[in-house]
């Protein structure tokens, strides 16, 4: 069983894929056995992204395992989840939306201090495959240049 305190859920495929232009935190609506399993480390946002309807902001494609102890009350592990944020929010990222190739998606999924369930969604632009190719030069370049310091330290 996972340290509830250290849960830090993250859609490495997002930062990947899309280059990250804003990033706001979000409350999530869960029922019981949700926020049980998620305690436990068991859910995934690799396919997550947002979106809007009536107003409200959805996230669609997280799969939270259902809880090991769960009776037939049991939730569905990826139905839609209302994310909560202020008005101002809303509307600039619904705004946002209108833009052609922009889309909000899930990052990270956390506990915070007081035990509550947050997700950081980011707004996003989707990279092209010459993007992805220079975003993993980078990475590696820079990964290089740690070992590198590392080594020079010693």
């Amino acid at each position: 069983m996972a340290d509830y305190k250290n849960i830090n859920i993250r859609n490495k495929r997002a930062t990947f894929d899309y280059e990250i232009l804003e990033e706001y935190v979000a409350g999530v609506v869960l029922v019981g056995t949700e926020i049980k399993s998620i305690r436990m480390g068991k859910a995934s946002l690799t396919e997550s992204y947002c979106y809007f309807e009536r107003g409200e902001l959805w996230i669609r494609g997280v799969n939270i395992a259902e809880y090991s102890w769960g009776t037939c009350n049991n939730h569905v592990p990826k139905r839609d989840r209302k994310l909560l944020l202020n008005h101002k929010e809303l509307n600039k990222l619904e705004r946002a939306l209108q833009d052609r190739g922009l889309t909000v998606v899930g990052l990270r999924l956390f506990l915070n201090e007081r035990g509550l369930v947050k997700i950081a969604v980011g707004l996003a632009r989707g990279r092209k495959s010459y993007d992805k190719r220079e975003y993993i030069k980078e990475n590696d370049a820079r990964r290089e240049m740690d070992k590198a310091m590392k080594a020079y330290k010693r």
